[in-house]
């Protein structure tokens, strides 16, 4: 199938219109690459395509196959609406009917993220090492900059030496679609950043002109996977047993701020959330824990 031209086509048109992330680029072209080998499979092209073909892909996303695992609601709705996405471009492309139009994405019940306390996150930094290596002046750093920003992993890892100025007090950080925002960076956070910039980083180099901030120990720029492995690491050398995601201390920033009084909008701002839709989730988690504590406190709550 002479398929890659229109893919590649449509992709162009995500980055310079939509302004999408490198990493849901990468998404999407596995998305429709898999969905395109789908349609081979059954002797189609994509001009062919009906409805029930990609009905037929979603239950084939949940199902799995020999090459793949079944995935979960929320990547088989992701691959549903690149997919989705696709279709609109290609009909508009060719003037032809779009076939994905009526096929909606799988919706799951909403999660609550998952918070750690203040007393594991601080467990967690002190797992992070004492500081008397390069490697735990980084990852101290790296978590305390985590948690004193809520950034993604993604926008730490990113940073270039640049962004970082002496002393630290905010942050100008590059979010999804290239959205900027601008936090305030705490003094914990601002003194090992600076520690690790004075002692660490230079250990790291190894005389490498690498221009991120965060070095793995080859001297070059930080993967999103290391930094996780880091976080997880020092959670474990911390003994904080709570289940952890790559959000987690971003989910925590935005709890404890709630926690603490700060309003919606401004932890809407500081997230850099599009919609304050996305940031009520957080309400919700601390109604639940205000819950908690009426239950534990009140004479007659039970």
């Amino acid at each position: 199938m002479n398929l890659r031209p229109d893919v590649e086509l449509f992709l162009d048109h995500l980055t310079v219109e939509r302004g999408l992330s490198r990493n849901t680029l990468l998404a999407y072209r596995r998305d429709i690459t898999r969905y395109c080998e789908f349609l081979e499979g059954r002797g189609k092209e994509v001009a062919q395509a009906s409805e029930s073909d990609i009905e037929d892909f979603l239950s084939h996303l949940r199902s799995g196959d020999g090459k793949h695992s079944p995935l979960s609601v929320s990547s088989s709705a992701r691959s549903i609406i690149a997919l989705r996405g696709f279709h609109k471009f290609y009909a508009r492309e060719h003037s032809q009917v779009d076939p994905a139009a009526q096929v909606h994405p799988p919706t799951q019940a909403r999660r609550l993220p998952k918070a750690l306390s203040v007393a594991e996150v601080e467990a967690m930094i002190s797992g992070a090492g004492d500081g008397s290596t390069a490697q735990s002046l980084r990852d101290r750093a790296l978590i305390e900059l985590l948690y004193a920003t809520g950034a993604r992993v993604s926008e730490i890892v990113n940073l270039d030496i640049d962004q970082i100025r002496k002393p630290l007090t905010s942050l100008r950080l590059f979010g999804k679609g290239g959205k900027e925002r601008v936090v305030p960076v705490g003094t914990f956070a601002g003194e090992a950043v600076d520690a690790y910039a004075v002692r660490g980083r230079p250990a790291l180099k190894a005389g490498k002109s690498e221009r991120k901030f965060f070095l793995n120990m080859r001297g070059g720029g930080l993967s999103r996977q290391s930094a996780w492995e880091i976080v997880r690491n020092a959670a474990i050398r911390g003994g904080v047993t709570t289940e952890l995601s790559p959000h987690s201390l971003r989910h925590s920033f935005a709890t404890h701020l709630l926690d603490g009084g700060a309003d919606i909008r401004t932890v809407q701002e500081l997230l850099g959330h599009a919609s304050v839709a996305t940031t009520q989730i957080y309400t919700l988690v601390t109604i639940d824990r205000l819950r908690e504590v009426y239950l534990l406190a009140h004479p007659r709550a039970r």
